[in-house]
């Protein structure tokens, strides 16, 4: 069962909450799994209801119904009245999950100026977008946003939170494209959290002028914040 995979991948080292998975279901019938995903900069943890939204709006998809057996989600209730979720028992047998890995060979440069027409941008109109390269292949992200601007997620974000949930592995470059900024370049939230999951990895930047350059995660943001003192 899908539920059973999802409670294996939930990253909760900072908390005790180390059961909170979450399926939301688009209206298109695909259902997209999310797990929670924590930082040592805990406001900057993504919760599972959260993360399966943002990939459900990135899909162009729209949410519909959602299923847990978590006591409680944070802001629950919000993300429920909000789209006007239906809570189900378990995920419908009819229902396709979403695999956010992309198939075939495909160019990277092309696939995230496809990918900026997906993003969910309508306060800012500048989109975003990236793509993980782990073991199974490249994950997209656009960025999301909401209402409430400190709910959107961020391109980069939304790929590593798909991949996590999917169960992948072996992140290794991510790739970020903001065609409508002088220089592309991930905000200093994304930093952090990428700091926890590819430390060692390669941010390749595509810019607004047609050039690219590329940096080292750790040189993106140094003296990053942790503490031994936080895991429990």
């Amino acid at each position: 069962m899908i539920e059973n995979s999802l409670k294996e991948r939930v990253y909760s080292p900072y908390s005790d909450k180390s059961n909170e998975w979450c399926v939301v279901l688009g209206s298109s019938g695909m259902a997209y799994p999310g797990v929670r995903i924590e930082n040592i900069a805990f406001p900057l943890t993504i919760t599972s209801i959260h993360g399966a939204l943002c990939s459900c709006l990135a899909n162009g998809d729209r949410p519909a119904a959602y299923v847990t057996d978590s006591e409680s989600l944070d802001l629950e209730e919000y993300w429920a009245d909000k789209f006007n979720m239906e809570k189900l028992d378990g995920v419908p047998a009819s229902a396709t999950l979403y695999n956010p890995v992309l198939s075939g060979d495909i160019n990277p440069e092309q696939e995230l100026k496809k990918l900026t027409h997906q993003a969910v941008i309508p306060h800012s109109d500048f989109p975003v977008a990236a793509l993980l390269k782990t073991d199974e292949g490249f994950v997209p992200g656009v960025n999301v946003e909401v209402e409430s601007w400190t709910l959107g997620l961020c391109a980069e974000r939304v790929a590593l939170f798909r991949a996590v949930s999917h169960g992948l592995t072996g992140f290794s470059d991510l790739l970020v494209t903001a065609p409508k900024g002088d220089f592309s370049s991930p905000c200093g939230a994304c930093r952090q959290v990428l700091m926890e999951w590819i430390p060692r990895g390669r941010i390749k930047l595509h810019h607004g002028d047609g050039s690219h350059s590329t940096h080292n995660t750790m040189d993106l943001l140094p003296y990053a914040f942790s503490s031994s003192k936080l895991t429990i």
